[in-house]
């Protein structure tokens, strides 16, 4: 059974930029921004003091089941 929130395209596109960026994370300055403030939101993703967003490990779950398409 599907129970977790649903991610738009651009969501999912931000969340594997997200996970490509590693540990330096991504600006909060870039044009992706509201879905990474959307993943924050969801717990997916946190926001460092410096002003970058980085992976959670709930993101990093996330990115495996819904863009690798691995199972769980």
């Amino acid at each position: 059974m599907w129970n977790e929130p649903y991610l738009e395209t651009c969501c999912r596109s931000a969340l594997h930029r997200l996970k490509l960026s590693g540990h330096a994370g991504r600006p909060a300055n870039v044009p992706d921004a509201p879905c990474l403030k959307r993943l924050s939101h969801m717990g997916l993703a946190c926001s460092a003091g410096n002003d970058r967003f980085t992976l959670t490990g709930a993101g990093h779950a996330r990115h495996r089941t819904e863009i690798l398409k691995l199972p769980t």
